[in-house]
């Protein structure tokens, strides 16, 4: 029997990994771990322990029988994936931040000495867009892929991820327009740093890939695209400002909950939608989990050790997402 560590397991995305890991493997044990378990609200069929990601003696407490651990936090993501790695524990990581996961690649080796895996690129952005540049370039090879991603802006998301969509404006420069399946139609999406674009050329057949972000609320989408210019972004670096303006993302909410992400080149689009982000990203993870007994040891990006339509499909089918695989780009 299987024991699933979540760190980070308290936010919305740690939540929605362990609801869905008692779903699809009723006899794992799950554990959400945390600086202070007490404050977690349960979840049926799971446990809490205490345990620190900021200490760098948090791996030494590890219940004995963890066997997988699931990071939805960005947090020391990479040490405590060595530490995982060197005690043979498969490692998956639901972070977007390339620095993160460029961090953890050279950690390979370790991993094929230990018969451990490391997953990375799974959940939403990247993990579903990275599935869906796979079958595009599967079919597509040497293409130039646009990733555009629409995201509810009236969806609830932690001040970690609030920070990092702060700190991602303004470092890309440039924007194209994007056609997402209804009832969204054409919208214009500026470039943003998520891996993807990275990662991409390296593990599929994409000559190029270039990721780019708009929000549901066309205000919205505006004002953060302002937010990223250069005299804003300085003001933005005050701490006092900072904190006024996360504070006021937490709490608005000009938006749905919707979401959708959608690949395309010259030749070819497909897309993916749905509501609700972070359960879309912690059902990708929990799937992701329970394809670990069919994968070689190593450091690997979802996109390349699973089949992409069959895995989209399955989490189409659990999460009552749309799986978009021809579409208008008109």
């Amino acid at each position: 029997m299987t024991t699933i560590l979540i760190i980070g397991g308290y936010g919305a995305v740690g939540r929605h990994t362990a609801m869905a890991l008692t779903d699809l493997l009723p006899d794992a044990t799950v554990l959400i771990a945390g600086r202070r378990p007490e404050r977690a609200a349960p979840i049926t069929g799971t446990a809490t322990v205490r345990l620190d990601a900021g200490d760098p003696d948090a791996m030494d407490d590890l219940p004995p029988d963890v066997d997988t651990v699931v990071m939805c936090a960005a947090r020391n993501n990479a040490r405590i994936a060595r530490a995982c790695l060197e005690r043979g524990i498969h490692y998956l990581d639901v972070s977007a931040s390339h620095p993160v996961l460029a961090a953890i690649e050279p950690l390979d080796p370790t991993a094929r000495r230990t018969g451990a895996t490391a997953v990375l690129s799974v959940g939403l952005l990247p993990g579903v867009s990275n599935l869906l540049a796979r079958h595009v370039t599967d079919q597509h090879h040497g293409a130039d892929l646009r990733i555009s991603a629409l995201l509810g802006s009236g969806d609830r998301h932690g001040p970690a991820a609030l920070e990092w969509t702060l700190d991602g404006l303004g470092t890309l420069h440039g924007s194209w327009t994007a056609a997402f399946p209804a009832p969204y139609g054409r919208r214009t999406v500026h470039r943003f740093p998520f891996s993807d674009q990275y990662t991409l050329p390296a593990t599929t057949g994409a000559a190029t890939a270039a990721t780019g972000l708009c929000l549901d609320s066309r205000l919205v989408t505006g004002l953060l695209h302002a937010a990223g210019r250069p005299a804003a972004a300085r003001l933005l670096r005050r701490p006092g400002v900072r904190r006024l303006l996360l504070a006021a993302l937490e709490r608005a909410h000009l938006g749905g909950d919707g979401f959708a992400v959608t690949v395309h080149t010259e030749d070819a689009a497909i897309a993916f939608s749905g509501r609700d982000q972070s359960r879309a990203t912690g059902l990708a993870a929990a799937l992701a989990v329970t394809r670990l007994p069919g994968l070689y040891p190593g450091v690997v990006h979802l996109d390349q050790v699973v089949e992409p339509i069959g895995f989209l499909g399955e989490l189409a089918a659990h999460g009552s997402f749309t799986l978009h695989l021809t579409y208008s780009t008109g």
